[in-house]
């Protein structure tokens, strides 16, 4: 590994970390970083891949103790398999999406320019969801029916459109349809899991030839670096939550999107073409 490589690993690693689980897409900042490290050809598409695990390992880590509760239950207890249930029922729509509508978006949306137009409205979204008076009908995620799972999963498949936030349009789609803050917030946690393993396993098979051993160090330095920065990043969240809404990350969306606009049009950033 060269020292670029490492920057890069390290810089990407947290940057996919802190932004994988908050409202404000990890996709688009891995983009931008991406564009703005020189890091951004097919190399860099598969170690986003990997990284992206990486912070995914997090969440099966803090929980751990429900994930094993939940596969130890599967055939005798109603309440694991309702959750089960809910989950691949709303896995079920981005997946099928994104099969269709995957490559194009790739080819015409991963680009500077088009992600900090998502970031923008994704900004003005959230300020509208928090400011609009809300009933709370499902407190814990336990409570949720397949109906709750299925309008989650029609919200994460948003997320499709880089920019746009998969825990972003989860977490406010679950509040705009009912669900509590901490409900919405950790079902967009465990929705994660079955969403990166698979979108993974396809573009590292779609890609496999891209792959090469020379590059395992590269992606063990991102991943674990993304992991331990996702895990500190729920811990800090689930607190943050408790007392606070979401506004401050609609600014920050607002604030960044504009500022990556602006740089683009007069030129200070040689942003990739987009």
């Amino acid at each position: 590994m060269t020292l670029h490589d490492w920057v890069c690993a390290i810089v990407l690693g947290v940057v996919e970390g802190l932004t994988e689980f908050l409202p404000i897409s990890s996709t688009g900042h891995l983009i931008l970083a991406g564009d703005l490290l020189g890091f951004n050809d097919d190399r860099a598409k598969v170690f986003h891949m990997v990284i992206q695990t990486g912070a995914m390992m997090a969440i099966i880590w803090e929980y751990r103790a429900r994930f094993a509760k939940v596969l130890s239950g599967m055939f005798s207890d109603p309440a694991a398999r309702r959750f089960m249930t809910n989950l691949v029922i709303a896995f079920m729509p981005a997946a099928v999406l994104g099969l269709i509508f995957g490559k194009m978006i790739k080819a015409q949306l991963f680009k500077p320019v088009p992600v900090a137009l998502a970031f923008v409205i994704g900004g003005l979204i959230i300020l509208w969801i928090e400011r609009r008076p809300r009933k709370v009908r499902v407190e814990n995620v336990d409570d949720m029916t397949w109906k709750d799972a299925l309008k989650v999963g029609c919200a994460q498949a948003f997320a499709l459109i880089p920019g746009t936030s998969r825990s972003g349009a989860t977490i406010v789609g679950g509040m705009m349809f009912g669900l509590s803050r901490r409900a919405a917030t950790e079902f967009s946690f465990f929705l994660a899991v079955p969403t990166l393993i698979a979108a993974g396993a396809y573009d590292l098979f779609k890609n496999r030839a891209l792959l090469s051993v020379n590059d395992i160090g590269l992606f063990a330095v991102g991943g674990i670096t993304a992991f331990i920065s996702a895990f500190l990043c729920v811990r800090w969240l689930l607190r943050y939550i408790t007392t606070h809404d979401f506004t401050v990350f609609a600014w920050y969306r607002i604030i960044f999107g504009i500022a990556v606009l602006l740089t683009a049009y007069t030129g200070v950033v040689n942003w990739s073409a987009g």
